[in-house]
């Protein structure tokens, strides 16, 4: 067994543990916080299979095998750059991944031109090399997680053409009000954006302006009054998944835009849309090779789920 990388067999005192808190025990990972992070960032594995924080209630059997590869390639957290609050997943000579925090835009708006924004700290950074950022995609202000930038012209070019043809994986994690049912399935929708409002609008196919959205849902985790989804986006609108799951009664937690009626009256507490861009995968824009990455929540997110598991869980 190496420093970082710890297994245990199941015996007989720890059968029906369930398998978080197995791993939280001092003698092993140390605490709940810990176990839940190493869940969320693919460091655990149960019987030869990663688990994740979906299999964090498994009751453990005898003779069951957990292991914990705590230094696992690819698990850690990002780098932090020294212009700002930005992480970097990664960086090549033809693209940049930044994993940004809630509160940072991912470019400028012209409302607002003075907010800081990730491509203005991307560009300080690349400066000195004599490169730039060129936007590839974006995520909502308040949304977390990762996002894509080009430092060539012709490398954005490329990209982009990936997200015309709907070629990325773009999964995300949100944190929602109810229970969807089924717990799994595809949301398809007509939406069209309101320019006056700023906001997304349900229409009727036979609206010249509508733009078809789709994505692929399922849910994570079940909490008393809320559930974590798996969002994976076949199309990709501005502010999609937030208008889809209002559209289902399932309204993000800490959603301020897109609220109506009833969810006025909605009672946790989060001060941002419960939004994380978790997973993106691509082709490299200069070989063609796939590659993936992967976002742990922030602190914000993890503190939310530990507050809604504290409550009774759904049975």
């Amino acid at each position: 067994m190496s420093d970082g990388n710890h297994e245990w067999t199941i015996g007989e005192g720890d059968v029906a543990t369930r398998l978080d808190k197995f791993l939280a025990d001092p003698g092993r990972l140390g605490s709940r916080s810990r176990a839940v992070t190493a869940l969320e960032r693919g460091k655990i594995f149960l019987n030869g299979v990663e688990a994740g924080l979906a299999q964090a209630a498994t009751r453990l059997m005898a003779g069951d095998h957990v292991r914990a590869w705590t230094d696992r390639p690819g698990s850690s957290r990002p780098t932090r750059l020294a212009t700002g609050d930005l992480a970097i997943v990664h960086e090549d000579t033809a693209l940049i991944v930044v994993n940004k925090p809630p509160g940072l835009l991912t470019v400028p708006l012209e409302r607002d031109p003075s907010a800081s924004s990730v491509r203005d700290q991307l560009r300080e950074y690349l400066r000195p090399h004599r490169r730039h950022a060129f936007v590839v995609h974006r995520i909502d202000r308040d949304t977390s997680g990762l996002v894509l930038f080009a430092k060539t012209e012709v490398a954005q070019s490329a990209l982009k053409g990936q997200f015309r043809r709907r070629e990325p994986e773009r999964v995300y994690w949100a944190g929602v009000y109810g229970h969807p049912d089924p717990p799994s399935g595809v949301w398809r929708d007509h939406l069209v954006w309101d320019e006056r409002a700023l906001i997304q609008k349900e229409t009727h196919p036979q609206d010249p302006r509508a733009a078809e959205a789709e994505c692929r849902y399922r849910m994570l985790e079940s909490f008393a009054e809320a559930s974590l989804i798996e969002v994976s986006l076949v199309t990709g609108k501005r502010n999609q998944i937030r208008i889809q799951a209002r559209l289902r009664g399932h309204t993000l937690i800490g959603e301020q835009r897109y609220i109506y009626g009833p969810d006025a009256l909605r009672s946790i507490s989060f001060p941002r849309q419960a939004l994380h861009a978790r997973r993106l995968a691509f082709r490299h824009p200069a070989d063609g090779r796939p590659l993936s990455f992967e976002a742990p929540l922030p602190d914000d997110f993890t503190d939310l789920l530990a507050r809604l598991r504290r409550n009774a869980p759904r049975t």
